[in-house]
């Protein structure tokens, strides 16, 4: 049974599910931006994740982020600004 992420993931139009994966995927796009734009916590977009990919992709998409410090917002250095700016990512 899917969680409440998953089913609120799937309500979404098609372009903002396909735009959560791909930002899911960046490497530079921080948790924090996904969360402020479409509501999906971090945990969240790892459930979604683990519902779409294929189980295989979804163990190299882990192992890709996690400890990955462009990928949270709070390993990354103040110098950096990207995944902030409302404007950044048009919906």
């Amino acid at each position: 049974m899917p969680k409440a992420a998953v089913k609120r993931f799937r309500r979404l139009p098609d372009d903002e599910q396909s735009r959560i994966i791909e930002m899911a995927w960046e490497d530079r796009t921080p948790f924090e931006a996904i969360e402020t734009l479409f509501g999906l916590a971090e945990p969240d977009v790892i459930e979604v994740m683990r519902h779409q990919l294929k189980p295989a992709s979804f163990r190299l998409w882990r192992k890709r982020v996690t400890g990955r410090t462009t990928k949270h917002q709070a390993l990354r250095s103040p110098d950096v600004l990207r995944g902030y700016c409302p404007t950044q990512y048009k919906r």
